[in-house]
């Protein structure tokens, strides 16, 4: 294999020609005049290189993701000849969404590092759109039906969302009977959350409006909910247990949001990736395939 290839390839890993030079222990420059070499050859840029960043074309892109595959390959074949078994171990910096994090990650690290005791791990908890290269983060938790296609993504679970309210407040407001009823009661949704896209089988309808606070925060949303104030949409991974306990019921059963929307473990597409990433997916999945938010009831 073009020895070049694994040179851009950990280019792209690094997000720097300097940190690239560093890793293969060969100079920025050297590492610049090979990444022009492989674009003559090929006939296309692969990356965009300006003073700040460096930046994938969309050729770039499709390569990478075609040498990041051979790369795997070749180390698995590797792997099953020599038979090395790669041990867990080492830094980890993993990044997770404040309340997904605090509630569904923190609560299961300590059977995870118990598992694997050599693994460094640092959680980040941020609601903020975090670039891994930039940021130096192995591993992201992400909740979106969008994954770029520089990243690896890993479904963890599907993110079920359902419309919800406190029985006082559907006691003192009543309970709406279609969807258009909605219109007449006070709902609840941070800062871009709205309008609702919801589903009923094959039908699909759109809810729009103003949330009756406004705020920021998805945890003040469900805090409101729980007080009284209105009707949300929330995730089962949010409200499961508030759910669970009564403090909490559905509104609208048949209506929920759709399940475009997923739970991923997103990382960097590079070779010879730190088996620590794929020890911490391997375990969420596992962990979440059990966890009782997943179902109402």
């Amino acid at each position: 294999m073009d020895p070049d290839y694994a040179l851009f390839a950990r280019v792209v890993e690094t997000g720097s020609l300097s940190a690239a030079g560093r890793a293969m222990l060969i100079s920025p420059a050297m590492v610049s005049k090979r990444l022009a070499r492989l674009e003559a050859r090929l006939g296309v840029r692969l990356i965009h290189r300006t003073t700040r960043r460096l930046a994938l074309t969309d050729a770039g892109e499709r390569f990478h993701a075609d040498v990041i595959a051979i790369l795997q390959s070749i180390r698995e074949a590797e792997d099953r000849i020599t038979g090395v078994q790669r041990e867990a171990a080492g830094p980890l910096r993993v990044s997770a969404p404040t309340s997904f994090g605090r509630l569904h990650v923190a609560p299961r690290l300590g059977a995870f590092l118990a598992e694997y005791p050599r693994i460094e791990l640092e959680l980040n908890l941020s609601d903020s759109y975090v670039d891994l290269l930039s940021e130096r983060v192995d591993l992201a938790i992400r909740i979106t039906a969008h994954v770029p296609a520089t990243l690896e993504a890993h479904r963890l679970a599907t993110n079920r969302r359902v419309l919800c309210a406190s029985p006082a407040y559907l006691a003192a407001r009543g309970e709406p009977g279609d969807l258009a009823a909605l219109n007449g009661h006070h709902l609840l949704a941070a800062s871009g959350q709205m309008p609702w896209r919801l589903v009923n089988e094959r039908q699909r309808r759109t809810v729009d409006g103003r949330s009756h606070v406004r705020t920021n925060s998805s945890e003040i949303v469900r805090e409101l909910a729980i007080a009284g104030v209105g009707i949300a949409l929330r995730s089962l991974w949010d409200v499961g247990d508030a759910l669970a306990d009564g403090r909490l019921v559905q509104v609208l059963p048949d209506w929920e949001g759709p399940d475009d929307l997923g739970i991923y473990a997103v990382h960097p597409r590079a070779p010879n990736r730190p088996p620590g990433i794929d020890a911490f997916i391997a375990f969420l999945k596992c962990s979440f395939d059990r966890a009782d938010w997943q179902r109402i009831g």
